[in-house]
Formats: structure tokens, sequence, C-alpha cells
């Protein structure tokens, strides 16, 4: 009979590690939950990263006045982090679903995850989480407490599982959606960051040469050339490196005013949908912009509808999440067209964002009665596309940059060397 390692809570919420006999996981699983343990993961023994000895947990060692040493630590109320990472987010929600599934009560899965939750912030508000539920508020109603850190997609997902007897299957949606959301996110920011990298190693450069090379050549020059005129290449070099060298607060200014027109703009409306609309027509990057707001969209608002949130209040949620003031305009459009009885489609085709494509898909999961699955179709069909448009990206702008970079550094090489060569020819005549 094979051996199972297996990862459990007991009665208390204390985890235990051990191996047992069973014919099957399932038999080791059902084992467990009859002498009163809740697995957590249940794997053959010879499959495991290595052998479970059972243990027991620790307890941090008290200090003084009875506060372990983790307790005391100076806040500063201003300066707490008040959010958390999309990942921990992630992880504690397909670890709460786990716990559920496995049997585990709603208040004590929550008290489990708060005392072994290694981000502070998380662990402090899944504290008061618990205390709220135990005063007898819903989970969603708890949830909805905590804005910054629950959104109202996250809210309206738990509500939904409520509702519906699902819990843990709106928990394991929930994670699915943020681990999708957070690869997407991943690969746009992958996309980004070549050309930044190699525009910063072209400015840095750039900076050396205009102050610390040319100006040496510029005295080479003057005492070599006797006072001659310089090519008018040469010149412009020189007067440039004069310039960084006498004028770069003029240059750190226009760089921090630029910065702060910018974060004005985005906190404007109007200015908001002038820099949204920008972004959607950039050369290169504006196409993968748009495809990842499409697959945004599509993927939110199908996951909200497949997990029995009303199409109102999911058109209402994928707005506000939409990371995009012209596809939330679009999307309002959307939620008032459906409010009196309309279809998706026609706002959606007048919006001038969404192609042919997803527009004849969301029309027939109209039709069908199958929106959400085609909803979530599109995202995945877009989460490729995303895919193709970085991969082609990624292989043009490396050769781009290093052209661009090639021709930048090599004209100032060349305006240097110009006047070289009328000193060389000098000294041979001479």
């Amino acid at each position: 009979m094979p051996k199972f390692a297996y990862t459990a809570l007991d009665a208390h919420g204390q985890t235990v590690q051990d191996t047992l006999e069973a014919g099957s996981q399932q038999e080791a699983i059902q084992a467990l939950r009859q002498s009163g343990y809740y697995p957590t993961e249940v794997v053959e023994a010879s499959k495991a990263a290595k052998p479970f000895a059972r243990s027991k947990p620790t307890r941090p060692a008290k200090g003084a006045g009875g506060k372990s040493a983790k307790d005391i630590k100076l806040s500063i109320p201003f300066l707490e982090k008040k959010t958390i990472k999309p990942k921990t987010q992630m992880i504690f929600t397909r670890q709460l679903a786990t716990l559920i599934d496995s049997g585990l009560p709603l208040l004590r899965g929550l008290t489990v995850l708060a005392k072994q939750e290694p981000d502070p912030v998380l662990r402090k508000t899944l504290g008061k989480l618990s205390d709220t539920v135990q005063g007898g508020s819903t989970f969603s109603d708890a949830l909805a407490q905590h804005p910054r850190i629950f959104n109202k997609l996250y809210v309206q997902m738990v509500k939904a599982g409520e509702t519906g007897g699902m819990m843990e299957l709106a928990l394991v949606r929930l994670a699915d959606f943020q681990e999708k959301a957070q690869k997407l996110k991943n690969k746009v920011v992958s996309a980004m960051f070549y050309p930044v990298i190699v525009l910063i190693i072209a400015v840095l450069i750039l900076a050396f040469l205009m102050v610390y090379i040319v100006p040496k050549f510029e005295q080479i020059f003057a005492d070599m050339l006797g006072g001659k005129a310089l090519p008018a290449l040469t010149q412009f070099v020189i007067d440039t490196s004069k310039f960084v060298q006498n004028q770069w607060f003029v240059i750190v200014g226009g760089l921090v005013v630029f910065i702060v027109v910018y974060n004005i703009l985005a906190k404007t409306t109007k200015g908001r949908v002038i820099l949204d609309q920008a972004k959607l027509k950039l050369p290169l990057f504006g196409d993968l912009t748009k495809k990842s707001a499409i697959s945004r969209f599509t993927r939110t608002l199908g996951t909200l509808v497949d997990n029995g949130v009303s199409i109102l209040q999911a058109l209402n949620i994928t707005r506000d999440t939409a990371g995009n003031s012209v596809v939330s305009d679009a999307i309002q459009d959307v939620h008032d067209s459906v409010k009196e009885g309309e279809s998706i489609v026609t706002p959606l085709e007048k919006s001038g964002i969404f192609p042919p494509m997803v527009i004849s898909m969301i029309d027939v999961g109209e039709e069908t009665g199958q929106l959400p699955k085609m909803l979530l179709k599109i995202a995945d069909v877009y989460d490729d596309e995303v895919d193709n448009t970085v991969a082609g990206l990624t292989s043009l702008l490396e050769p781009v940059m290093i052209v661009f970079l090639a021709v930048v550094v090599g004209t100032i090489v060349i305006a240097l060397f110009m006047p070289l060569v009328s000193i060389i020819q000098g000294l041979q005549g001479g």
C-alpha cells in the first residue's frame, strides 16, 4: 500500500505534517478528515520534495511584557504601507479556497491564514476580517471595509459566491483571474523594459561624452588649429557639450516640469482622456496597449457574469477597473445601452476601440446565451495576441535601439575626428 505525505490543520488550526498509508490519494484525504484533520496538501511520499516528519508549530519567544519580539515594532502611521502586492492577494485567495474546500469553516480559515501570513498589512487585515465576520457580518461586507486591498471586483465575486453557496469556486475563479491578469501585466512591462534600459544607457553614454570627452578634444583643437574654424558638425557637438555643462539645471528642470505636468494631467478627467488616447495611438506600443485593454475588459466582464454577478453591476465594476479612460467611457455607453434594454454590441462598435472580430464574437455570445464563455474565449485569444505582439516588438526594437545608439555615438566620434584629419594633414605638410 503506497504512502502519502500530507500537510493538514488540526482542530486548533495548527499545521501538522506526517505520512500515512492508503490505497489512493482520495482515501488518504478521507482518512485525514475522519481523524479530525483538514488536509491542505496530500501527495505520494515518493513524489514529495522531501519526506514529511510530524511537525509542531513553534511559538515566538516572549519578550518583556509578554509580547513577542515580532510584535515590538516602531509604528509611524503615515509611513505604514496600506496595500499588498497582487501576487500576495492571489496566494491568499487560493489558500482560502483550498481551506474552505477541505471543510474548514470560513472564520477558522481566516484565523489560520492570519497566523502564517508573512505580509504585515495582510496579516493585520485578516485579523480585522475575522473580527468583523465573528461579529455577524458577511464575508463580502467585511471585505468591502478594506477597499485599498480588496477592490469592487473582489467583493462582488465573493458576494456572488456567498449568494450561490459556491464560495470556494468563486475564490478559485478569483485566483485564476488574478494570476492571468498579472501575467498579462508582466508581458506588457517586459515589452517596455528593453527600450527603456537601452535609452537610459544611451543617455548615460551621451552625458559621459559631453561632460568629459568633448571638452578635452575642444582644448586639443584650440591648441593645434590656432583658432581656425571647425567643421559645422564638430562645432555643433562642442556647443551642445557647453550647453549640457553650463545649463544642466535647465535640462533637469525641464524633466521635472514634464513629470509634474504629466501627473497633473493624469489626475484630471480631461487630461486623463488625452493621455489615454495618446497611449492607444502610440506607434508600436499603441497596438499592444489596445490588445491588453481588450483582454482585461473581456476577462473581467466574463469572470463576473460567469460567477453570477448581474450584467449591469458587472459593467460598473469593469468600467472602474478598465485602466484606460477611453475604454471606461465605452463601457459606460454599454452600461447605458443595456440599462435601456438594448444590445451591448452597438455602443462597442461606436467606440472604435474594439475590432470587428471581438464585436462579432460578443454578438454571437449574446444571441446564443453564452456571453460569459465567449468573453473569456476572447480574453484567451487576446492574451495570445499580446504574447505575439510582445515577441514582435522585442525582435523589432533590439536592432532599432542598437542602430539608434550606434548612430548617436558614431556621429559624436566622427565630429571629433574630422578636425583631427586637418591637424594630421597640416603636420604632414609641415
